[in-house]
């Protein structure tokens, strides 16, 4: 590995884009070797008894070698080969290699409003800074690929940068979702079949407790590893199914929406009516005519003969 950064300069139409890269560069450090180098910026250079705080994100992808981080999130972790250590901004941290080991690293520092909303939204956590998730080609193609993009700064090449580095956030955060779900045997399984009976049942009354209990499993578990792999809890998951089904049956002018309250197993229409409006924003006769009467005659208008 050829030890290489680039600290780059934004534009107001690069900050404008929602994320640029701010830095970029990979190191190899050696057994013993000082680290980290002292040609890095001041503001960017830090000591292991200081530490430092960045006012931006850093990704740190650990290809080879182990060492330590520690965080104001996080106690001592430490750092093995496959490692990626995520920084943010205002937070303090410090991070090192093992003197009789050292490591090879690859790093991307960036900024902007996509990136605050995705860590704001907790797909990565400050207290699960450190992800492992072992020797990925494509992650390391990623970051070669930006460091190449660095060397050249052609017009345009922020905008290109970033995508990469969204790419890659999304690829390490499907690693470790597709981890966590591997842990468990049969999971794809146990959730697909969870799926099915949802999906095949939705219009009677379902109690998730038997659910779990068809599937010989606990209900704590399944409620755990559906909303792992669904991203909702199995209750959630249902209702959602329940709202689709309703948009499709009040394409049917014919059906009130108390028949369709009751088809989808509502005891109450007003309750119906108040979770539709809750999820859809509007109330099942506001979306009927919204999205379904006025597309009626829009049709009806466009078939007609234009007039000669």
């Amino acid at each position: 590995m050829l030890n290489y950064y680039r600290y780059l300069p934004l534009s107001d139409l690069d900050e404008q884009w929602g994320l640029s890269v701010l830095n970029a560069g990979c190191t190899s450090i050696k057994p013993n070797q000082l680290y980290p180098y002292k040609e890095h910026p001041a503001h960017h250079y830090f000591s292991w008894e200081n530490g430092r705080i960045l006012n931006e994100y850093q990704l740190v992808y650990i290809t080879c070698g182990e060492g330590i981080f520690e965080s104001s999130s996080m106690g001592k972790t430490t750092v093995k080969e496959g490692s990626v250590i995520l920084l943010f901004p205002g937070e303090w941290h410090r991070y090192k290699p093992n003197d009789d080991m050292g490591w090879d690293e690859y790093w991307v520092g960036f900024k902007g409003t996509i990136a605050e909303n995705i860590f704001k939204e907790s797909f990565f956590a400050r207290k699960e800074a450190v992800l492992f998730i072992g020797f990925k080609e494509g992650i390391v193609t990623l970051l070669t690929e930006i460091m190449e993009q660095t060397k050249k700064e052609k017009p345009g090449y922020q905008p290109l940068i970033s995508g990469a580095v969204l790419y890659m956030l999304g690829k390490i955060h499907t690693i470790c979702k597709q981890q966590q779900i591997q842990q468990e045997d049969n999971v794809h399984l146990i959730i697909n079949k969870a799926i099915l009976l949802l999906r095949n049942r939705m219009d009677e009354q379902i109690v998730m407790q038997n659910i779990a209990a068809e599937l010989q499993v606990s209900y704590a578990w399944f409620r755990k590893m559906f909303k792992l792999y669904t991203g909702m809890a199995p209750q959630q998951y249902l209702i959602q199914l329940k709202i689709e089904k309703a948009k499709m049956l009040l394409n049917d002018l014919n059906r009130s929406v108390k028949e369709i309250a009751y088809e989808l197993n509502f005891e109450y229409p007003l309750n119906f009516s108040k979770l539709f409006k809750e999820k859809v924003g509007l109330s099942p006769e506001q979306y009927r005519k919204k999205f379904i009467i006025i597309n009626e005659a829009g049709a009806v208008t466009s078939g007609k003969p234009s007039k000669q």
